[in-house]
């Protein structure tokens, strides 16, 4: 029987609404008992020896962290720092807005939880200062997908465990990409809202810049503590997440105290229910990417496209196909799970760096936070917002544009990617 009937099943499952991880395992055990000789038990097995992977353990410590930060206040001190950095600009909320979403992006790893945390404060703020909603809406959506790119980010924690790389070059390839796509973001906000002559406020002297940097530093020193700690040797990814989510709370609790010891039940659970959704969502995708690993699709593709002669550069646009077509339908963990053993090898003899092709896809996946109908920060704005999806879809694909613009020069300019790495390491 055909492996591509595994994708029909897997497609026709997806399509009729079928939750993502159901339609993971379901096509994957009716292909294991329909198609080959191998026992089911072996999906059960797959299943545990997934959550035995100690880099995978590094996830529910960063969500952790992310629901601290957020519950702590430390989103609000970062607002008031962009602001005072940025927002005496020509569309300086809104400019302000993606430097926050830039900011808690690097010390909560999360996208959802960036448009969360940022959006909730910065879309009314906007809003009553005098941008169109759309406008305010379409920037913060946009600029809270930057949680996959910056790191500490959980899709490149998947990625370095799905190929068996090292989590901290991928954390390290990532913050060039990052400031890059940050960079366009701020250049596209400042000159659209020239044009449109949005508001923006004074300058409040550098005394004011000095007092926000004060209160958001604890917030940015987990920055240094997470790379600086992963690049210097003191702990691995696994225990840099650890240390993250125990500073995080000491923060929340004794330096701002903007939370109490009774908001850590509901912070516990909270993060609980995120780890478990996203942790079943891999697990399944795991099972999937092993039955295709099982009848040798990675070297049958592999070895395809080497006889095609296949160009680097037409397989990399081949990739960004391909994952922007997947992203209008998965979430970014299984992507990464299920395509990233296929691409792996072909791009290891083509010649590509894996590291690189790496922030190739999760800068797609950034994208696919975005797209319809998936991704996911459409959802989180809508319900921010009360606007219909329809409506946010519309106000943040111009945005998208931008995006699809970086990925571009990211793909096809490798030492974005590269030169920090090959610095650090």
């Amino acid at each position: 029987m055909s492996v591509a009937l595994l994708f029909v099943g897997l497609l026709i499952l997806l399509l009729i609404g079928v939750p993502i991880a159901i339609s993971l395992g379901s096509s994957s055990l009716a292909y294991v008992m329909l198609a080959t000789e191998d026992s089911p038990v072996i999906i059960a097995q797959k299943l545990f020896d997934t959550m035995e992977h100690t880099t995978l353990l590094a996830i529910p410590f960063f969500i952790l962290s992310s629901h601290f930060l957020t519950t702590g206040g430390v989103s609000l001190r970062l607002i008031d720092l962009a602001k005072a950095t940025v927002g005496w600009m020509h569309g300086g909320l809104a400019m302000a807005g993606v430097v926050a979403c830039m900011l808690f992006a690097a010390i909560s790893g999360s996208s959802p939880a960036t448009v969360v945390a940022i959006g909730s404060i910065m879309i009314p703020g906007m809003i009553k200062a005098g941008y169109d909603p759309r406008y305010a809406v379409g920037v913060i959506a946009t600029a809270g997908s930057m949680g996959i790119l910056i790191p500490p980010s959980i899709p490149m924690i998947v990625y370095a465990d799905a190929v068996e790389e090292s989590v901290g070059k991928m954390f390290i390839a990532g913050i060039l990409p990052g400031l890059l796509m940050a960079f366009l973001l701020l250049t596209a906000t400042w000159i659209t809202a020239k044009r449109m002559k949005m508001p923006r406020e004074e300058w409040q002297g550098f005394a004011h810049l000095g007092k926000a940097l004060g209160r958001a530093f604890s917030g940015l020193l987990l920055i240094v503590i997470v790379v600086g700690g992963i690049y210097g040797g003191v702990f691995t990814p696994t225990e840099a997440a650890a240390v993250a989510a125990v500073y995080s709370a000491f923060v929340a609790l004794f330096v701002h105290k903007d939370m109490d010891f009774s908001d850590i039940p509901k912070v516990m659970l909270d993060s609980a229910k995120m780890t478990a959704v996203i942790m079943f969502i891999i697990a399944c995708a795991m099972i999937f990417a092993h039955v295709l690993t099982e009848q040798q699709v990675p070297q049958d593709l592999s070895r395809k496209v080497i006889e095609h002669n296949l160009s680097p550069w037409s397989f990399l646009l081949l990739v960004n196909v391909i994952l922007w077509f997947a992203g209008d339908f998965m979430e970014p963990s299984s992507i990464l799970l299920i395509l990233a053993p296929l691409f792996h090898p072909i791009a290891v003899n083509l010649g590509i760096d894996p590291i690189h092709l790496g922030i190739i896809m999760t800068t797609n996946m950034e994208v696919g936070m975005i797209t319809p109908p998936v991704g996911l920060n459409l959802y989180v704005a809508a319900g921010l917002t009360g606007m219909s999806l329809g409506q946010v879809t519309k106000a943040a694909l111009p945005w998208m544009f931008v995006l699809i613009f970086a990925l571009i020069i990211i793909t096809y300019v490798p030492w974005f990617s590269l030169y920090l790495v090959s610095l650090l390491f």
